[in-house]
């Protein structure tokens, strides 16, 4: 456990701890794992909407005439080819085909890219894009410091963003707002960012907003959402949102030692692209056979297969869990498991605290997004 004091906060660190929240270290950070609980929590987003501090979100400004060929050539994705106003989900990988880290790129203008990465991968992507950028025609920005960002989740979240002051004169755009797709306005302290990409499953939205701006539009949501049933929402039921569509996080589903392949994003790696870092790698992989694949896994009996349990066939291991646990939403345990290939889907089990429990192979994503659009939802497309 980390001494809180050496974590860094958000500007809603002190409204979180003000209103209850279980405060834990995450990521470097002191963040809420909950407030009234990861069950009561989880329905709220499922049934009506919540909202996330999720500053703790590494965001990189990449600009210039070559940054959009500079990144594409980076990544697993298409991105230069996307227009103003798109959003893609992609996988940075070693030139060996492990990730270095999932992420969202924006393309905010002809040459205004935001890289928005996972928070324990920060420093490590920061220095990677730092020691590949060319001599020229790309500028680098670590925005982080002072970039706050609050996710708005669930059916009801278009009701509550349309109540936001700042948004007020752009009904008709946030209306108009597909999935994938971010817009730009003035906000009083500077420019934000709202974008549609979720990590829930539910329709919902994102906030990137200057510091100063964060606490002012936290209790605006909060406010103005009453009538909705609007509840803060911690780390806690973020994971179980995202575990139940089948949602990958860095460092359980992937990891610098699984490739995009493995963890069943194909569909976010375009090997008939131009040559992008980890490309050879990841061609060989596929040419011999993927040698595991992500599995969704139901437990036959009582318990919670948790993150690293072995996965058996018989008495062999083939396997260990990724993710798991109890669906809130289906009241099953469940589990994600990353297993060798091809495996006989017969006599499965996993090892927990020392005890086998019987198991069977099940489609996932367990639950559907109900985000229509969503290529996450979609495992193990072609690449």
């Amino acid at each position: 456990m980390a001494d809180s004091s050496s974590l860094k906060t958000t500007p809603l660190t002190d409204w979180h701890r003000a209103h209850g929240a279980r405060m834990v270290p995450f990521a470097g950070f002191e963040m809420p794992v909950q407030y009234r609980g990861v069950l009561a929590e989880h329905e709220a987003v499922r049934s009506r909407v919540g909202i996330f501090d999720i500053t703790h979100m590494g965001e990189i400004a990449v600009t210039g005439p070559q940054a959009g060929a500079w990144l594409d050539g980076l990544v697993t994705n298409r991105v230069a080819v996307v227009a103003p106003g798109k959003v893609v989900y992609t996988a940075m990988c070693r030139p060996d085909g492990g990730v270095l880290d999932d992420m969202l790129i924006y393309r905010l203008g002809d040459e205004d890219w935001l890289v928005v990465c996972n928070a324990s991968n920060h420093e490590k992507i920061a220095a990677w894009l730092v020691e590949h950028r060319p001599a020229q025609g790309v500028e680098l920005e670590d925005l982080s410091d002072g970039i706050a960002l609050i996710a708005v989740q669930g059916p009801d979240s278009p009701a509550l963003m349309g109540r936001v002051g700042v948004l007020s004169d752009r009904t008709a755009d946030m209306a108009a707002l597909d999935f994938y797709t971010a817009l730009t306005c003035d906000g009083p302290g500077g420019r934000w960012v709202v974008s549609r990409t979720g990590y829930t499953g539910e329709h919902g939205y994102e906030i990137y907003l200057p510091f100063a701006d964060a606490v002012a539009v936290w209790e605006e949501l909060i406010a103005e959402g009453k009538d909705l049933g609007v509840e803060p929402i911690g780390l806690g039921a973020r994971d179980t949102l995202r575990f139940e569509v089948g949602y990958c996080l860095y460092g359980h589903e992937l990891a610098e030692d699984i490739s995009p392949l493995e963890a069943g994003i194909g569909w976010a790696v375009k090997l008939k692209k131009d040559a992008f870092t980890g490309r050879d790698a990841l061609l060989a992989q596929k040419a011999a056979g993927i040698p595991r694949r992500l599995v969704g896994l139901a437990l036959d009996e009582r318990g919670i297969a948790r993150p690293g349990a072995p996965v058996l066939h018989g008495d062999e291991q083939v396997g260990a869990v990724t993710s798991g646990t109890f669906s809130p939403s289906l009241k099953v345990a469940l589990a994600l498991a990353l297993v060798r290939a091809p495996v006989d889907e017969s006599d499965l089990s996993v090892e927990v605290r020392g005890k086998r429990l019987a198991c069977h192979v099940v489609p996932f994503p367990f639950l559907p997004a109900r985000t229509k659009g969503d290529p996450r939802a979609e495992r193990n497309l072609p690449a």
